[in-house]
């Protein structure tokens, strides 16, 4: 009988985990291990799913995660725009939806409605319209007929769909960039995604500027070094809202009923009579979140992490992303593209610098 992989901080004689007596003999105690051995939640020995992972992700060149502990800080967002300008530059790039109970990428990407199909190969990627440089796969392409419905599962069962995204999906025999998009929090798919997948070139973490989202993003920071994940960088998110003059809408209050009325062609005519110059290339910027505890940039200094830059917040970028375009087609972004597309040349020379030093060997080739 196979006792199964003996801990290495285990007492001398260690019956072993799948023993009968484990937890249980004499041999046992005293041992840090002898209550998961008596309770049967002792490790079980090597997973056997890590060498199939392994051979499906040789093809893979370079692994990126994005994450934050804090919810509603834009990952999917990011993810989404990143993948896009990836594939822009000409590389093969997969985008991998994390979130399990509450998957963005099929709406930021405009694959709302599809679905994934299963080959000899393993499941295939959905490809974007005209651009099949760019496969993304979601929880939500799997089971399309649960679309609106919500995923209420426990830890196992996210795992084992984690496992079949990263073992079962055929991305082809080449992907130059592999993007994974995780949910808030350091949770069960953040755990099992740095267990079983090796070669990570290091993670993108987001924050909004004010402390109460810096203080759950420090915990990100904290999780990748103690796992092992490089962090390429942090950005700050949504600084400040910026706008054209031309796209403000101006309206006056009334303090006695709160209510509203819209001045905002009053405005403008004023702008135009008196000082023209500001309609072209002028921009309104307004803090939305207390930075006054010195952001994002700060805390990287404190910790020790590269800092990426900061993105605005732009409504232009909101329609992109709800409307599943690039932020970076047609110059409709004018205020959040140029960051975003600064903050992406850093990674990538981030990663090729990197790769440089390191011959250009593809990390998971055995």
């Amino acid at each position: 009988m196979d006792k199964g992989e003996i801990p290495e901080d285990a007492n001398e004689h260690c019956p072993g985990p799948q023993d009968e007596t484990a937890g249980k003999s004499e041999s046992c105690a005293g041992c840090p291990n002898q209550q998961a051995c008596a309770s049967g939640t002792a490790p079980m020995g090597p997973d056997p799913d890590l060498d199939a992972i392994a051979e499906r992700m040789a093809t893979v060149k370079h692994k990126i995660l994005v994450l934050s502990c804090k919810g509603g800080v834009g990952k999917s967002t990011f993810s989404a725009q990143l993948s896009f300008a990836l594939a822009g530059m000409d590389h093969q790039v997969g985008l991998m939806d994390l979130d399990i109970c509450g998957p963005s990428m099929p709406k930021m990407l405009g694959l709302e409605g599809q679905y994934s199909h299963k080959s000899n190969f393993g499941w295939d990627p959905v490809y974007l319209e005209g651009l099949d440089n760019l496969g993304v796969v979601s929880i939500s392409f799997m089971f399309p007929d649960s679309d609106g419905d919500p995923a209420i599962w426990k830890g196992p069962r996210k795992t084992g769909l984690i496992k079949q995204f990263l073992k079962d999906v055929y991305w082809g025999d080449h992907v130059d960039y592999l993007v994974v998009d995780t949910p808030p929090g350091t949770s069960d798919e953040h755990i099992t995604l740095v267990k079983c997948l090796t070669g990570i070139d290091g993670a993108i973490i987001l924050t909004t500027p004010q402390e109460v989202a810096m203080a759950d993003v420090r915990k990100g920071v904290k999780f990748c070094k103690k796992a092992g994940v490089n962090v390429l960088g942090v950005v700050e998110n949504m600084s400040g809202l910026t706008q054209p003059v031309s796209d403000v809408k101006f309206m006056k209050l009334t303090t006695e009923t709160g209510s509203s009325v819209d001045v905002t062609q009053d405005m403008i005519s004023c702008v135009r009579e008196n000082a023209p110059e500001l309609l072209d290339g002028v921009f309104v910027w307004s803090q939305v979140f207390d930075s006054s505890g010195g952001g994002a940039e700060r805390m990287c200094e404190e910790m020790g992490v590269p800092f990426l830059g900061k993105v605005p917040l732009d409504p232009q970028l909101c329609r992109a992303a709800e409307r599943g375009k690039s932020c970076f087609e047609a110059n409709k972004c004018s205020v959040s593209a140029p960051a975003l597309k600064s903050i992406i040349e850093k990674v990538v020379a981030s990663i090729k610098m990197k790769d440089d030093l390191s011959g250009g060997e593809n990390k998971e080739t055995p």
